[in-house]
């Protein structure tokens, strides 16, 4: 039977990539019976499209979001990757509405959604390297998969060559914090509650405060590294992540509501 999720958010799948995790991403959609589906950028990597690859599998998630688009509200925010869209946005065919950005009222709090490239001074400035960083990336989790196969095989567990870089490298962490940062200063600015963003493939929501005021910020995460995802249920935000064994787990649960309105911040 499949679980009912008032609101899914999903970003960063990278579709048309080596790296995508396509299969495990189909496999999660086929537990799940979504009201509402918010697509947060870097759906179809245009940036990196081949036309000698889309495999079967990058097919059928596009044909499983198109058929929920056929029965439930699906807005696709634009991100960098799929910037090409931009020039078509705003625009609504049937249930799927394509957006650079998405305001929301959920239970009477008010939520801003967008893909978070803004703040990317490399993407402003220097978009050529920006596109030459997708293409050391995917050539990374290339080699990733190649060495994932052979530790499977030999009875080791799987390996993260892009986390181990994040973690080690002292200017990756410090770019996590200050797009966070950043993002939570501009929605408290604003008047937002809540301010969700792709991006960064870093999956998080936490409580951000400053001296002008609080946000919850939430990332969903990404479908190559993480496969995590954000899930609005029953008044709760929850963060969904897939494993490896391709058995589900809940990382995280955080209420919305009335009781939870402490500075409560979860890694």
């Amino acid at each position: 039977m499949k679980r009912k999720v008032d609101i899914l958010v999903l970003s960063d799948l990278h579709l048309g990539t080596y790296g995508s995790r396509a299969k495990e991403l189909t496999d999660y959609l086929r537990t799940i019976k979504p009201a509402m589906v918010i697509l947060n950028g870097d759906i179809i990597d245009i940036w990196q499209f081949k036309k000698s690859f889309f495999p079967a599998s990058h097919m059928k998630v596009l044909k499983r979001l198109l058929k929920l688009a056929s029965k439930i509200p699906v807005y696709y925010i634009t991100g960098n990757h799929d910037e090409a869209l931009r020039r078509y946005s705003p625009a609504t065919l049937g249930n799927l509405r394509l957006v650079d950005k998405l305001d929301l009222v959920v239970d009477g709090k008010r939520y801003w959604f967008f893909h978070g490239d803004v703040f990317d001074a490399s993407m402003k400035h220097a978009k050529w390297l920006a596109k030459l960083g997708g293409s050391s990336y995917d050539l990374l989790i290339r080699i990733n998969h190649v060495v994932n196969w052979v530790l499977v095989r030999t009875g080791r567990p799987r390996m993260s060559f892009s986390k181990r870089v994040k973690q080690s490298v002292k200017r990756a962490v410090a770019y996590i914090d200050d797009f966070e940062e950043t993002a939570a200063a501009i929605a408290i600015h604003e008047g937002y509650d809540h301010v969700v963003c792709g991006h960064i493939h870093q999956p998080q929501m936490r409580q951000i405060t400053t001296a002008k005021g609080s946000v919850r910020y939430m990332n969903s995460g990404d479908w190559i590294e993480h496969m995590s995802a954000l899930e609005f249920v029953d008044g709760k935000w929850s963060m969904y992540t897939h494993g490896e064994n391709g058995q589900p787990s809940i990382s995280a649960r955080w209420a919305l509501d009335r009781q939870a309105l402490g500075a409560l911040e979860l890694a």
